[in-house]
C-alpha cells in the first residue's frame, strides 16, 4: 500500500534537498540510506570537539545566490576561504597558480616576468608538438602551463589521483589550467564560500527536519517492498546498480583515509596541503580544525585531527567517488541514461545516478531544479 508520495533513496545533499522542497510542497516523503547515518558524503563525526569530514574535505562554494541564500537561511556559514598549499619534496607552493606560486617557483616579482617565463616554456612545448593537437594529459598540461609547473605541481599528484601515467590519460581531463597574475591564494572564483558553523550534520538535520528517515536501510535488499510504499522514487545511488549492471559496471576512482588525533594544537597550519610528488603515497593531508577555527582559536583546543588521503581504484564494496569519464564509461552510461529516461515513476539525480562529478552547490541546485519541475 502506498503511504508516501516519494521514496528518496540516499540522504546526501541531493536527496535531502529534494525532500525539503517536497515537504514544503505538502508531500509525504520517506528518505532511506544504507549507511548508519544521514548526510551521504558530507557527514561529519565529532572528535575532540572538531567536526571531522569523514568522506574528505567539503568546502561549500557557489556563484548562485539563490543556492547560497537557501543554505544560509537554514544554518549560518563561516568565512572559510580555501587556500591550499602544495608540498613538492619539501618545497611549498601556494595554490591556485598565482603570483605567489610564480615567485616561489622562479623568484619573479611582476606579472610581466611571470608571463614571460610561462610563455617561454609553453613555446618550447608547442615547437615539439609541431602544430598537432595534444594526444594525452601530459601534452595538454605542458602546453597550458609549461614544464616547471607541470613537473612539480601537476604530474605526480594527477598520477596518484588516477592511478596511471599522465601519458595514458586523455587530454580532455585538463581542458584548462587557470593562471592568475595577481597575488591571490583564494582557490575558488565563486563569490560565496564557507562552511556551516555547526558542521554539515546541522545542515542535513535542517533539510530533513520533519521528514521520515530510515538508516541502515538498503534499497536493493528490500526493493520490491520499499518501492511499493511510494507513488514515485527519487534515486540517488549508482545508476548501473539500479539496472542490475545490465550493460556492465561503470568505473570509479575512490579514496581511503587514515585519520589520527594528535597531541598538538596545530599540525600543519592549513586545512589542506597537497603532496604533489609521485613518491609520497597519499595525495593530501587534511587538518580538520582549520575549516572552522581561525587565528588564536586554533590554540584553544590542545588537540588536532588529521586525515591522510589515498586515491585508489574502486572495487565493489568501496565507496564510489569520482566517475572515470573515458570513452568506454561514457558510452556505457549513455545506455543506462536511455533506460532512465523511459522511467515514469523514478527520478534520477546526483553524482552517482548521473555518473557526473558534482560539487555541493551544483548538487543542491540540481535538486532544486528537479523539485521545481515535478512538485
Amino acid at each position: 500500500m502506498q503511504v508516501y508520495d516519494y521514496l528518496i533513496v540516499g540522504s546526501g545533499l541531493f536527496g535531502a534537498t529534494f525532500a525539503y522542497h517536497a515537504k514544503e510542497a505538502g508531500k509525504k516523503c520517506l528518505v532511506i540510506d544504507k549507511r548508519p547515518q544521514l548526510g551521504g558524503n558530507v557527514y561529519c563525526e565529532e572528535k575532540e570537539g572538531i567536526h571531522v569530514h569523514q568522506y574528505g574535505a567539503h568546502i561549500f562554494h557557489t556563484a548562485n545566490k539563490e543556492v547560497w541564500d537557501f543554505v544560509n537561511a537554514l544554518v549560518p556559514f563561516n568565512r572559510y576561504t580555501n587556500c591550499p598549499v602544495a608540498n613538492y619534496k619539501g618545497e611549498l607552493y601556494n595554490l591556485p597558480f598565482n603570483m605567489n606560486t610564480f615567485y616561489q617557483m622562479w623568484g619573479v616579482r611582476t606579472p610581466e616576468e611571470a608571463n614571460a617565463k610561462i610563455e617561454e616554456q609553453r613555446g618550447e612545448v608547442a615547437a615539439k608538438l609541431q602544430g598537432r593537437e595534444p594526444q594525452n594529459l601530459e601534452e595538454q598540461a605542458l602546453l597550458l602551463v609549461g614544464t616547471d609547473i607541470y613537473e612539480k605541481l601537476i604530474k605526480g599528484y594527477t598520477e596518484k589521483q588516477w592511478g596511471r601515467p599522465c601519458t595514458e590519460l586523455p587530454a580532455f581531463i585538463i581542458r584548462r589550467l587557470p593562471l592568475r597574475f595577481v597575488y591571490d591564494n583564494n582557490y575558488f572564483n565563486d563569490p560565496y564560500q564557507g562552511i556551516p558553523t555547526a558542521g554539515y550534520n546541522a545542515l542535513i538535520d535542517k533539510l530533513l527536519d520533519g521528514v521520515e528517515t530510515r538508516v541502515n536501510c538498503d534499497f536493493f535488499a528490500r526493493r520490491e517492498e520499499l518501492s511499493g510504499l511510494a507513488e514515485k522514487i527519487v534515486y540517488t545511488g549508482p545508476i548501473d546498480r539500479f539496472y542490475d549492471y545490465r550493460f556492465g559496471k561503470l568505473q570509479y576512482r575512490t579514496v581511503r583515509f587514515e585519520t589520527e588525533t594528535l597531541d598538538t594544537p596545530n599540525y600543519q597550519g592549513n586545512a589542506v596541503i597537497n603532496y604533489t610528488d609521485r613518491e609520497t603515497p597519499f595525495t593530501r593531508i587534511i587538518e580538520h580544525k582549520h575549516f572552522e577555527s581561525f587565528g588564536q582559536a586554533v590554540y584553544d583546543n590542545p588537540k588536532t585531527v588529521i586525515s591522510r588521503e589515498y586515491s585508489t581504484e574502486w572495487q565493489p564494496g568501496m565507496e564510489p567517488y569520482y566517475p572515470v569519464n573515458d570513452e568506454r564509461n561514457s558510452t556505457l552510461y549513455a545506455q543506462y541514461k536511455a533506460l532512465a529516461q523511459e522511467e515514469k515513476d523514478v527520478l534520477f539525480g546526483g553524482r552517482l545516478a548521473e555518473y557526473k562529478y558534482y560539487d555541493m552547490a551544483p548538487t543542491i541546485e540540481q535538486a532544486m531544479l528537479l523539485a521545481k519541475r515535478v512538485l
